[in-house]
């Protein structure tokens, strides 16, 4: 059985999740507490951050979106960056853009702050950082919209790598109730569409102890 370690509300941890889900591949999820600093953990990934997979044979992999090719291209039955090398670009392009700098100004600022930070004691969270990410959200949620006005999905034609992506850093957000949801209608009726589909559902289940989510956080019909 391939053992996925990971973390809740954790949005890279979240997209493998997904992955494996739309592929149909079974899976053991464990919880990696990444402060502790375990020295097996440590053997399996020295960079000491979550998700890592280790297959059946003994295959270990670190980092989303290394996770993610490997999984496209071993199980392609369901392909989810595409087929040609145009749409495989744009793809990567968007996943990246989501990964690293939707991350960077909104997710970070957000659920690191008000969340994760509160939860590992790391301090108290940085009043600056809490309102540049409610400020940056806007431009984000504004692309989506932008995005979506002549594709079916975010990348193109077909459900992709970077939905996938997209969704699980904002429903890391939407836990704590900050996606402003009614001001950016298409991006709403998008993120319906992904939280509607079955491989999304198991993430919406996660709680993180103590910290209790938004009362939409996992109503389809938000």
């Amino acid at each position: 059985m391939r053992t996925l370690y990971h973390l809740w509300l954790h949005p890279f941890s979240r997209k493998v999740r997904v992955v494996l889900a739309e592929k149909k591949l079974d899976f053991d999820a464990k919880i990696e507490k990444i402060w502790e600093r375990r020295t097996e953990f440590l053997a399996l990934n020295p960079a000491g951050d979550v998700p890592v997979l280790v297959e059946s044979d003994g295959t270990t992999l670190a980092n989303s979106q290394v996770i993610c090719e490997y999984l496209d291209e071993v199980y392609p039955e369901i392909n989810l960056i595409g087929g040609d090398p145009v749409q495989k670009a744009e793809t990567r392009r968007l996943t990246s853009w989501f990964d690293v700098k939707f991350n960077k100004e909104v997710t970070e600022n957000l659920v690191g702050e008000k969340l994760m930070k509160r939860f590992m004691r790391m301090g108290e969270p940085h009043g600056p950082s809490i309102r540049a990410g409610h400020a940056n959200i806007h431009y984000h949620l504004d692309y989506i919209g932008f995005l979506t006005e002549k594709r079916n999905w975010l990348a193109g034609d077909n459900f992709s790598l970077t939905d996938i992506s997209a969704a699980c850093h904002l429903s890391a957000i939407d836990y704590i109730g900050d996606v402003p949801w009614e001001e950016h209608k298409a991006a709403k009726e998008w993120y319906a569409k992904v939280k509607s589909r079955p491989s999304f559902k198991q993430i919406l289940k996660d709680k993180i102890p103590g910290f209790a989510p938004a009362s939409h956080y996992d109503d389809v019909d938000f």
